[in-house]
């Protein structure tokens, strides 16, 4: 039996940590809808500084991960702190939003915006890494900005949250591939640079009287278990970001809006529309194009 080679390898292990990480977020409104009575302001705090807990330990007691020789090396880079307190900017604002969507029963326009997300990293990858975009490419950005256009003209003004997430997320995506720090100790530092704003928020929610950790037995149970959910995915998604072109981690970014527009639409029962459905059928479309593109260089290559 033949050994695999390093680099079959290093692409079946990334591509196994992205498709676990698309699955956990595509799934994690369930868990959000659990502590609904939580506000989505007190949910981010309490996932920055559970991350903060978890990926402590797995830097003292799992080997693999690296441990925390190389985060004192990092602290004397300040250009690499820069980078990284950017890229915790970039994931907290869509966390935040993400839960506000879900609160507000806005879940479909989310999945929205993840649908148009890989589009957004194929762009971005022409823009800063230099990838070449063919044909096909370009015709399936074309057909996502004609649906754009079309929830653009159906609203009366842009849909902020589709877009908003888009954006952010393919920035991180950008801004991690670029990063010379590994999965877990670069998650760790965007958490602790986080972290001073979740523990000031959470004295502010307590000094008003607001705080709901503490409240009941089952949300003290369920609220560390958001730095679980925060800290396993995204450390995943750095490891597929890393082993992965950014293209193919693009491709399986469909995996999570696919399962938040199935839980919208049969669990949480939103309104869904002709309008809606215009619009995320080009964007479906654009997929499809998109999709027919990467088997086509797959098996090229193959």
């Amino acid at each position: 039996m033949s050994t695999p080679a390093p680099g079959t390898t290093q692409l079946r292990h990334g591509a196994l940590a992205a498709l676990t990480a698309f699955a956990v977020w595509g799934l994690s409104p369930l868990y959000f809808r659990a502590i609904g009575s939580v506000s989505p302001f007190e949910i981010v705090a309490h996932r920055v500084l559970w991350s903060v807990v978890f990926l402590a330990g797995l830097l003292a007691f799992v080997p693999a991960s690296g441990g925390f020789r190389g985060i004192w090396a990092i602290r004397r880079q300040p250009r690499l702190l820069g980078l990284l307190a950017l890229t915790a900017l970039l994931t907290g604002s869509n966390w935040l939003v993400f839960l506000w969507s879900i609160d507000a029963g806005r879940l479909i326009e989310a999945s929205l915006g993840y649908f148009i997300n890989p589009l957004v990293s194929v762009l971005l990858g022409r823009m800063f890494l230099g990838e070449r975009l063919r044909p096909l490419q370009r015709a399936a950005l074309g057909v996502a900005v004609a649906g754009v256009a079309w929830r653009v003209w159906q609203l009366g003004s842009p849909p902020w949250i589709p877009l908003f997430l888009a954006g952010t997320f393919g920035l991180y995506g950008l801004l991690r591939k670029r990063a010379p720090v590994d999965a877990i100790g670069g998650l760790f530092i965007e958490t602790v640079i986080t972290a001073p704003l979740a523990i000031a928020w959470l004295a502010w929610l307590t000094h008003d009287g607001r705080l709901a950790f503490g409240s009941s037995l089952y949300v003290d149970a369920m609220l560390p278990l958001a730095g679980v959910l925060t800290a396993v995915p995204l450390a995943l998604f750095a490891v597929g970001a890393k082993r992965l072109p950014l293209a193919t981690v693009g491709f399986l970014q469909f995996i999570a809006p696919s399962l938040n527009f199935l839980l919208a639409v049969l669990v949480f029962r939103e309104p869904f529309d002709s309008g809606q459905l215009v619009g995320f059928v080009l964007i479906w479309a654009a997929l499809a194009i998109y999709s027919v593109d990467m088997l086509r260089v797959a098996r090229s290559s193959a």
